[in-house]
């Protein structure tokens, strides 16, 4: 099976917090052949780790290495980047879906997911709102 995960699902695979156990049955249940990230989950990913450490919920020390160990995994996953394609849909997104909540770098998550329908099986969101978008767009989560 293909996944996308966007940072909010990744993060649980790295840190315990409320609903990691649904990420981590997603893999104990599935045999999982690919990962596709958005190249945006590089930044995404330490910009949360380091507020969780300035908010206390984690050490500045607990999060370099989470960090650490995310960069190590980079060979895992397949990043796509973001380029003039996913740009342009983005804007129809947020367009689309701003009344309702979408934001700047959900719109470039969710253009990347769209653009992933003929080649992921699940799209993975720990986002409520997100996941009403990828239901919206007939993404399969």
């Amino acid at each position: 099976m293909k996944i996308f995960l966007d940072t909010s699902s990744l993060i649980k695979l790295y840190h315990r917090e409320a609903g990691s156990y649904i990420v981590d049955n997603i893999f104990q249940q599935n045999t999982i052949t690919e990962i596709f990230l958005s190249e945006l989950t590089k930044i995404e990913f330490v910009s949360a780790f380091w507020k969780k450490a300035r908010t206390q919920e984690i050490t500045v020390i607990k999060a370099g290495q989470l960090i650490t160990v995310f960069e190590k995994d980079f060979k895992k996953y397949t990043f796509i980047p973001i380029n003039t394609h996913i740009i342009s849909n983005a804007q129809v997104f947020i367009t689309k879906y701003a009344q309702q909540g979408l934001r700047t770098l959900d719109c470039i998550q969710l253009s990347i997911a769209v653009s992933l329908i003929n080649d992921v099986n699940l799209f993975v969101t720990s986002d409520k709102l997100m996941e009403s978008f990828f239901k919206q767009e007939q993404l399969p989560v």
